[in-house]
């Protein structure tokens, strides 16, 4: 590290792994400038773009993310893509270290016969869509009156929830105007919600679940012969207080009487039951599954027993999985960038100098907001380390082309249409603003889904207004 400057980083990917990447390392003791990128006009990655609008309350993580991006020693630059604006080489060039957050933003595949159908979605897709992802289509195919959605942890519920839900009690959040209309035609009757183990070996968490049982007119069925629980269940209960309340909460619903069941749209929730295969001649027409059995520690086997439920659409929300960066090794198998708690490997299986990863794309899609704070803090513990050892150099012979002037210069030079943390504030304003002036009462904000019109509000420019 050369003494007569600061440690110059950069972070690729601003969603909360890389925030609080750049937050830990900000206060490490180091003298350090660190620059933010992300692929979009928009901070926050996937609690902007993968958590359903009618919640509110996770969303509420942006103020503490919004909080540390507005002290200003981490500088947001937005509307850059590793590999299309900017290469990994052109970051080492001026970057003492960069590190990689840039999550997991596709669907973990499903190996099942029809997978590939018309109406089968995976549920990334549709998450992005109702999010007003500004890089998916603005329609969404919603003709089919019966729905499977494959998983069972809080995407899962999250896509039920919002394929169901009618869409008067979607207005009052943050919902893009494509999407409220798109989902006001829709002639969904039922969804259903398929596991293929048993009640206690779900992912939901208990308030999500709670929560599914209070959207207004949607019943929620589950079935007697779904219950079984075993040794390894009954220790999952004893040991989990979470898991306690989320059976607690299914069996509760198997008291409920059939005829107080009244509602025009239905969520099943289906238990031991493995997806085998899609069915359908050009089209989703049918998600076939075996009736499993558990099998004494929690896991099931197979019964042969096969059930066809008809249904038009399938979603697929079986977990997320990331997408490879370019000009760096990727495991197709994980989904993940091959590193050593945060310290990337290159093909050689050897260190890759001043290069490491944190988040998702470090260690796969699991655990929430607490792991990726300590996630975070095993990764910045290396770079400290590497820094202090005089490890970290720029691949350049000219200092005055590390760090943020010159990475914005270089930018300016390619044309490259950044945005930067004062154009978010801008983007946030206006968003506001369409809020409160909606004809039907006050909002929070109305999303702006248009990328031009994203880009060109945050940079201060023209724009004709476009919101989708």
């Amino acid at each position: 590290m050369t003494s007569s400057r600061p440690l110059s980083v950069a972070l690729v990917g601003a969603g909360p792994a890389g925030i609080y990447a750049a937050d830990i390392l900000s206060k490490s003791g180091l003298d350090v400038n660190i620059d933010l990128f992300e692929r979009l006009p928009a901070p926050f990655g996937l609690v902007r773009y993968g958590v359903a609008p009618d919640h509110p309350r996770i969303k509420q993580i942006i103020v503490a993310l919004y909080k540390i991006l507005q002290r200003g020693d981490v500088r947001l630059i937005g509307n850059v893509e590793v590999g299309k604006d900017v290469s990994l080489e052109e970051l080492q060039k001026h970057y003492d270290a960069v590190i990689f957050s840039t999550g997991s933003d596709r669907d973990a595949p499903l190996d099942i016969p029809g997978v590939d159908l018309e109406g089968s979605y995976g549920a990334s897709e549709f998450v992005s869509w109702y999010d007003g992802h500004p890089d998916v289509p603005r329609t969404w195919p919603l003709e089919a009156k019966e729905i499977a959605v494959i998983g069972v942890g809080n995407v899962a519920l999250d896509v039920a929830r919002m394929l169901a839900k009618p869409v008067e009690h979607l207005m009052p959040t943050e919902i893009p105007a494509n999407v409220a209309e798109g989902l006001s035609h829709s002639p969904v009757t039922d969804v259903h919600v398929f596991g293929r183990r048993g009640p206690a070996q779900v992912k939901f968490t208990p308030l999500e679940l709670r929560e599914l049982g209070q959207v207004p007119g949607v019943d929620v069925i589950v079935y007697d012969e779904d219950f079984q629980f075993d040794e390894g269940s009954e220790e999952a209960i004893r040991s989990s207080n979470q898991t306690k309340q989320v059976v607690k909460t299914l069996i509760d619903w198997t008291l409920k009487e059939k005829e107080d069941l009244t509602a025009e749209r239905r969520i099943h929730l289906h238990f031991l039951h493995r997806p085998v295969e899609i069915l359908g001649d050009g089209k989703v027409e049918a998600l076939r599954t075996e009736r499993t059995e558990l099998t004494g520690d929690g896991n099931v086997r197979g019964t042969g027993e096969m059930v066809d439920t008809p249904v038009q659409a399938v979603y697929r929300a079986v977990g997320y999985f990331s997408s490879p960066v370019p000009g760096l090794p990727f495991d197709e198998i994980r989904g993940v960038i091959p590193n050593i708690e945060g310290r990337v490997l290159g093909e050689d299986g050897e260190y890759l100098p001043g290069v490491y990863a944190t988040g998702w794309v470090k260690r796969g899609p699991v655990g929430l907001i607490g792991s990726t704070k300590s996630d975070a803090r095993q990764t910045i513990g290396h770079v400290v380390a590497d820094a202090e050892a005089g490890l970290l150099h720029a691949r350049t012979d000219d200092e005055a082309e590390v760090g943020h002037d010159a990475m914005l210069a270089a930018l300016d030079g390619a044309g490259v249409r950044y945005t930067t943390w004062q154009g978010w504030e801008l983007l946030d304003e206006y968003e506001q603003s369409l809020g409160a002036e909606f004809a039907e009462g006050p909002r929070e904000r109305i999303k702006v889904v248009h990328r031009d019109t994203m880009t060109a509000i945050s940079r201060g420019e023209q724009h004709d207004g476009a919101l989708y």
